[in-house]
């Protein structure tokens, strides 16, 4: 079987549970969508919008307001656009209401946490240069022929000469876990596979709390390169029993196997 692309998430999907890696990126089989993963397309879409913005219509002396104004536009509009896929996954008016308010208050503490930065940044210079310096590029796309891997970053930061790597996470907890360590070692060695140099730093920004970094050092670079090749190695084959269930808290596999048998079913009795 050729070498299959890997990703930061079926890396740590295979880590998680085989099987579950199994079925999902072999077998194809999808699981019904959540609404913390709309939401999630949500905000990261409404993100990657507002930092495309030619901010020089807003008024000099209401950058704040306007922006704010702006930036909840967009992320109503975006909300909209998912309401079908809200509706589908059988959420009521006063749950939808729930995630609605939720990720409202999500987007205002990110965008005031980035707005002080900016304003900060405005004693210096004019506001609109601090906007332009403090915004990072967004949605970045990597791939390593070499280690067979590939991921998109949120953000990129760019600062005094200095770089960093973002990535958006709405989980309720700020928790710098081992599966978020490994993506963010990843994108690290990516980073440095195209350009030459390492970022300072990655890091995770919880959109509820703040920001959490880790220094990027020749271990993490290591650690990305180590997780590359083991999936690589574990993967060579389309035998469902070389992919064993891990009983991990958070196993798709029954869910999976239903999946199976439900359309094993409709095929007989259509």
């Amino acid at each position: 079987m050729a070498p299959r692309i890997q990703s930061p998430s079926s890396i740590n999907y295979f880590k998680m549970c085989p099987r579950c890696y199994y079925y999902r990126y072999i077998k194809k089989i999808q699981l019904p969508t959540t609404i913390h993963l709309i939401r999630g397309n949500i905000v990261h879409s409404a993100l990657e919008d507002f930092f495309k913005l030619n901010i020089n219509g807003t008024h000099k002396d209401h950058h704040e307001i306007e922006l704010n104004i702006i930036l909840q536009s967009i992320f109503r509009e975006r909300w909209e656009e998912k309401k079908g896929e809200l509706d589908e996954i059988g959420l009521n008016d006063k749950q939808q209401e729930f995630y609605f308010k939720e990720s409202v208050d999500m987007i205002n503490n990110w965008f005031n946490r980035f707005i002080s930065r900016v304003l900060n940044l405005s004693k210096k210079m004019e506001f609109k240069k601090a906007f332009n310096i403090i915004k990072p590029e967004t949605e970045i796309y990597f791939k390593s022929e070499e280690h067979m891997v590939q991921g998109y970053i949120d953000a990129i930061e760019k600062i005094d000469n200095e770089i960093s790597l973002i990535d958006y996470k709405t989980s309720r907890k700020d928790d710098m876990t081992e599966d978020y360590k490994l993506q963010l070692a990843i994108y690290a060695l990516l980073y440095k596979e195209k350009y030459g140099v390492e970022p300072k730093t990655v890091g995770i920004d919880f959109l509820r709390h703040n920001k959490k970094f880790l220094e990027v050092n020749q271990d993490l670079i290591d650690l990305a390169i180590k997780e590359c090749k083991n999936i690589q190695e574990k993967t060579q084959t389309e035998n469902i029993e070389d992919y064993r269930s891990s009983n991990h808290p958070y196993c798709n596999c029954n869910d999976y196997e239903e999946i199976i048998e439900r359309t094993t079913l409709d095929k007989f009795t259509n």
